[in-house]
């Protein structure tokens, strides 16, 4: 969620220099990416029925957390919507990402070394199902980067104070409506996670994270239509 403060305290936020701000940035997605893959990948493991409730939960109190040092996207597919959206950097984008993916695999390592499951059954969709995999994961994907850059980055809203709540519950509204079709990553670094700890199918782990991609940057490519005068 990049810039998810207001105007004044990004004046004060642009004034630290960078080479200070960065690892702060940096810090602070791999830390609300690690509690938000961590918290899925355990409620799964321990077949928690409030997985969808949990995960956006966590995803809230990340984003109110660390929105203001790196705009708490914690999801390489919100990255890619605010590259596209240019509120973002391709270089800060990419150190994003690596943050993310590690962040992700570390967090699902350490979830299945805590629960220790005794079998985990991986996910793995063909056919149809795999066809309705990628439909609901782009949707939800795209419904939760479109809501990010309008809450959080758009100029028409600056320091409101429900961004947090908007997009934990779009999460928690995806996985309650598709979790059974496709497992509700709606996120490449849940998705690599929940691969990690053997709850996704590695075969079909690519189909997943490319319509992830495409659905953030048409995320962003919606947000810059639809609000011309907001660069």
């Amino acid at each position: 969620m990049a810039n998810v403060v207001t105007r004044n305290r990004e004046s004060v936020v642009i004034a630290v220099p960078q080479r200070r701000v960065a690892p702060r940035k940096y810090t602070v997605e791999a830390i609300g990416t690690f509690f938000l893959v961590f918290t899925v990948a355990a409620s799964v493991l321990s077949h928690s029925t409030f997985t969808p409730l949990a995960a956006g939960t966590v995803l809230m109190v990340m984003v109110y957390a660390g929105g203001h040092i790196s705009g708490g996207h914690y999801n390489p597919a919100v990255t890619m919507a605010a590259l596209v959206r240019r509120r973002i950097t391709p270089a800060d984008a990419v150190a994003y990402w690596i943050v993310q993916f590690a962040a992700g695999v570390v967090a699902a390592v350490v979830a299945r070394a805590v629960v220790n499951p005794a079998q985990v059954t991986a996910l793995a969709p063909s056919g149809h199902a795999l066809a309705a995999t990628a439909v609901v994961e782009f949707l939800f994907t795209f419904a939760l980067c479109y809501v990010v850059l309008n809450v959080a980055t758009s100029k028409d809203q600056p320091g409101n104070s429900f961004f947090g709540l908007a997009i934990g519950f779009t999460v928690v509204a995806g996985a309650f409506a598709v979790g059974g079709i496709s497992g509700g990553a709606f996120n490449p670094a849940v998705t690599l996670g929940a691969a990690t700890g053997g709850q996704f199918a590695w075969s079909t782990l690519w189909v997943y994270i490319v319509v992830q991609a495409v659905a953030g940057a048409a995320a962003g490519l919606a947000f810059l239509t639809l609000n011309p005068g907001d660069k």
